[in-house]
């Protein structure tokens, strides 16, 4: 939300500097995220100051060129060639300085160096009116008044006011301050200063059109509604005051019917939708719902097919507008529009989310709607656009206000009591501080005890609804920073497993971060078009696009999105690794994982003087994983290859039954999906199992072993399809007590051996840690290896 330094300064008398109010709002809770000088006009006329043409002579060298003296208020007066037309001694004039940038109102800036022109110094440049970006006229210089003082900055003349503009976080519970009068609130109550509202007194009404009849059919969804109809209107340009404050906050002009409505709306917080009155058909205004699939064209030259549920206005015809939303093709307001119907309503916050939602729609209205809106302003905020309107448009409020309120809203009823205000807070703040507080909140206290007040909030605030909610809104204006620290905290003992997550995940981190790799944090809200298994998702009943409509089943395209920003912008090596949760729909209940990811693409190693670079490999991401399981002593474990859908190709470390970690290179399809055109290796853990592994499985410390250890090789003929693994697991049944390692350090494949048949070379380190190892119980050992490798596996030792 975007909220003017100088429109706040209308609502509240301050002398805070624009730094200082930043402050107080960001302590109030109304964040500002960051504060931006804005110029009246580009440049702010800096460098420019008023002139006297003392004299005026032709260039001796031109034609057309003048050589002008020109007092500015120095000690001595300015030479300056000028070209146009119309310089004459005795005028006054805007001259541009040696120095001074100037910011023309078509080009780019340039700066005013003293130069020669034809021979002949010229020490500055007197200016036309586009020259300085004060309109499009070129016709000569600007000729100001005969008073005018001599050495008086240009934008002092002109009377520019340079702007700040404050970039707030609102959060979704403040709609009460979606506006600068909400904003001037909290200022005025943190300061204890009074709010002054727009005056309104000389609005009337000169009741000479046929009244436009206004029917409310959905008065659940349209809880209040007014209107009222001004004639007589000229439909143009915006004067410059209302385009300025506009664009202070990022406000395009239209023109000054329509922008009379964006200023009410970001003055007030209530949304106004103007009508062309000869559009309306029968001269009535019917609030209602329409027939499910009436199409409808938005200003936007969209037609658009309309649900049930949405509530429209319409004439007696068709609909025109979407309430609260969007305005209707037929009906806007155009340069032909000489009378205009102008709405003014307190639409059901629900309802106008449902649509809003529905049609992807969001509009400054819908936003202050959705969460919303003030309903005792609509009347107000009526008369305060028919007078603006008047001012800039002309016409005259032909109608009397109509305004359809059958079940006037109540304030919320809260009590509160001191108790449990200085219970939350921390600190006894005082009875008469908190009623204070409470008031310039503009919080009526209806009745007061020793123990607590009984109150009335109004039903703008419509996140004050509890006890606990008044207390906030005291500590906000009390201020967070006035609650010292206390001298003791309490606190309860922590009875969590151990190791905790955090500290696992530490650990994983600080393994990975030095190996180079980076940390990512994904959305857990994707597409669903990345899911295998859509009937399991968990879908988003209001997602905010296509693209956020289920909550993430894997890890996977987080992480590829990652890789794809990456690469688009010539990142092409990356090592990324993420911790998050995935989720699913499983037998009617919704079920939430944690989740641990690596990604690896690219070069492994960067490029150096000493060394070639390498690409990537399974065998990498395998050694990372191994690492990490490693570091944490998870063991025991079987590898098989992966059955993943993701996955091209990899394997999967098991415990039991359950995955553990599966690891490969991603499947071209999955690459697709995100335009990802490079391979990518990923290695997905159930975190959650792991967690539980480490817990179970306790570090012991061992005395270091006192006896040797020998290594003996075996060199053997297998069929292709055996692994690895399967042989270290054939080799770890054999023996558990004397066998430490086992290790693959060479494999041959070739035309020399056998079709179907490869070779490996494994190594095998033996130790007791009681007593040295005997070559006969060595012998055995291998012996005993030679046969179960032979017969589980079909191994035959090659001589």
């Amino acid at each position: 939300m975007k909220i003017s330094y100088n429109w706040l300064k209308e609502f509240i008398e301050t002398d805070k500097s624009p730094e200082e109010l930043s402050k107080i709002l960001t302590g109030t809770g109304l964040e500002v995220e960051s504060l931006e000088k804005v110029q009246a006009i580009p440049g702010g006329l800096e460098g420019l100051i008023i002139g006297y043409v003392q004299d005026c002579i032709d260039h001796p060298n031109s034609d057309h060129l003048h050589i002008t003296k020109v007092d500015v208020g120095g000690v001595e007066p300015l030479q300056i060639v000028c070209g146009a037309h119309n310089v004459a001694a005795g005028q006054k004039v805007v001259v541009a300085t040696v120095g001074t940038m100037i910011y023309p109102t078509v080009g780019e800036p340039f700066k005013i160096n003293k130069s020669k022109i034809r021979g002949e110094v010229s020490e500055g440049m007197i200016c036309a009116e586009d020259e300085i970006g004060l309109g499009t006229d070129h016709a000569g210089i600007m000729v100001l008044d005969a008073d005018t003082a001599v050495g008086t900055l240009a934008k002092d003349y002109f009377k520019l006011n340079d702007d700040y503009m404050y970039e707030i976080g609102l959060t979704p519970n403040r709609a009460d301050a979606a506006s600068h009068l909400g904003t001037a609130r909290d200022i005025a109550a943190f300061l204890k200063l009074g709010i002054k509202k727009p005056d309104v007194s000389a609005f009337k009404v000169d009741n000479t059109a046929s009244k436009i009849e206004v029917v409310v059919e959905n008065e659940q969804s349209a809880p209040r509604y007014s209107g009222l109809t001004i004639t007589g209107v000229e439909v143009k340009d915006s004067p410059a005051w209302l385009k300025e404050r506009l664009a202070v906050i990022g406000v395009r002009s239209i023109n000054n019917v329509v922008d009379v409505t964006n200023y009410v709306l970001h003055e007030l917080g209530q949304p106004l939708h103007a009508f062309d009155a000869a559009a309306i058909t029968g001269n009535k205004v019917i609030v209602k719902n329409v027939t499910e699939g009436t199409v409808f064209k938005t200003l936007d030259d969209v037609e658009r097919k309309l649900h049930a549920d949405d509530l429209m206005i319409c004439n007696a015809d068709e609909p025109m507008c979407i309430a609260g939303v969007f305005g209707g093709a037929k009906s806007g307001v155009s340069e032909s529009t000489t009378s205009i119907f102008l709405e003014s309503a307190y639409f059901n916050s629900v309802a106008v989310r449902k649509t809003s939602k529905r049609f992807g729609l969001k509009t400054d209205a819908s936003f202050r709607f959705e969460r919303g809106t003030d309903p005792d302003m609509t009347v107000f905020a009526l008369k305060r656009a028919a007078l603006l309107i008047q001012e800039v448009a002309g016409g005259k409020v032909s109608t009397d206000i109509f305004d359809h309120y059958p079940a006037p809203i109540a304030p919320f009823e809260v009590e509160v009591s001191y108790k449990n205000i200085d219970r939350l807070i921390g600190k006894a703040i005082g009875n008469d501080t908190i009623k204070g507080i409470i008031t310039a909140l503009d919080i009526a206290i209806v009745n007061e005890t020793a123990e607590g007040l009984s109150l009335k909030v109004p039903p703008y605030r419509v996140d004050v609804t509890r006890e606990v909610d008044v207390v906030e809104e005291i500590l906000r204006i009390y201020g967070y920073n006035n609650i010292e620290i206390p001298v003791q905290i309490r606190a309860s003992l922590n009875t969590s497993n151990r190791p905790e997550r955090d500290t696992v995940q530490n650990a994983i981190s600080d393994l990975l971060t030095a190996n180079g790799f980076n940390e990512i944090m994904g959305n857990s809200l994707t597409k669903s078009s990345y899911s295998d298994d859509i009937e399991h998702a968990v879908k988003i009943l209001n997602p905010l696009s296509s693209d956020l409509d289920v909550m993430r089943q894997s890890m996977l395209f987080s992480g590829l999105e990652a890789v794809a920003y990456n690469q688009n912008r010539r990142v092409a090596d990356l090592k990324l690794y993420e911790f998050g949760k995935i989720y699913s729909f499983v037998d009617e209940k919704y079920v939430e994982a944690q989740r641990f990811s690596i990604f690896l693409t690219g070069a492994n190693t960067g490029e150096q003087w000493n060394r070639k670079q390498t690409a990537a490999s399974f065998y990498n991401l395998k050694a990372i994983v191994d690492g990490i399981l490693k570091k944490l002593n998870v063991t025991d474990f079987t590898v098989e290859d992966t059955a993943a859908n993701n996955l091209a190709y990899g394997l999967q470390y098991l415990r039991g039954n359950k995955v553990l970690v599966a690891l490969g290179s991603v499947a071209p399809a999955a690459l697709k999906k995100v335009d990802v055109d490079k391979e990518v290796f990923y290695a997905d853990f159930n975190f959650d199992l792991v967690l539980n592994l480490v817990r179970k499985n306790a570090i012991i410390y061992q005395e270091v072993s006192k006896f040797p250890a020998v290594r003996r090789d075996l060199s053997m003929l297998i069929d292709k399809a055996i692994t690895f693994g399967q042989l270290k697991q054939i080799a770890t049944r054999t023996d558990k007590k004397l066998l430490k390692e086992v290790n693959v350090f060479d494999v041959y494949q070739g035309d020399k051996l056998p079709a179907g048949k490869k070779s490996y070379a494994l190594s095998f380190v033996l130790q007791d840690t009681e007593k040295t190892l005997t070559d006969k119980a060595i012998d055995a050992l291998m012996q005993k290896l030679i046969y179960n490798l032979g017969k589980e596996a079909g191994a035959e030792i090659r001589k």
